[in-house]
């Protein structure tokens, strides 16, 4: 198994920028492929990005690209999202994951997430 522990949100107005990161642990993180999902209330949970474990390669969801961005440093077991011209609809609580090959689904537990909360 793998633990999770997502930090990093907050309080943004529209327009602004900010960086979650999700430090895991329990197990070799370099060897996992890591995701991004997020949450509204009342809503389903849904993919955001995903990473290759070199880092490689990444995936977007339609609504986020071109303003997020994931990235990893294996050596501090970290995958990050930074997130710049937020949208009031970017507006939920931001989990990470493992992801398997097809760098969208997710296969490990989600741990608390962070709130991301972007005011208009």
């Amino acid at each position: 198994q793998v633990q999770l522990v997502e930090s990093g949100g907050g309080l943004v107005q529209a327009g602004g920028s900010l960086r979650l990161s999700c430090v895991a642990s329990g197990r070799t993180f370099s060897v996992y492929r890591m995701g991004w999902f997020r949450q509204a209330p009342g809503k389903e949970r849904d993919f955001v990005a995903a990473i290759t474990r070199d880092g490689g390669t990444t995936n977007y969801a339609d609504s986020v690209k071109g303003r997020f961005t994931i990235s990893r440093d294996n050596a501090k077991n970290t995958v990050y999202l930074q997130m710049n011209s937020l949208k009031p609809e970017d507006t939920a609580v931001y989990y990470c994951n493992s992801v398997w090959s097809d760098l969208r689904t997710p296969f490990s537990s989600w741990g608390q997430g962070t709130q991301v909360t972007v005011s208009s």
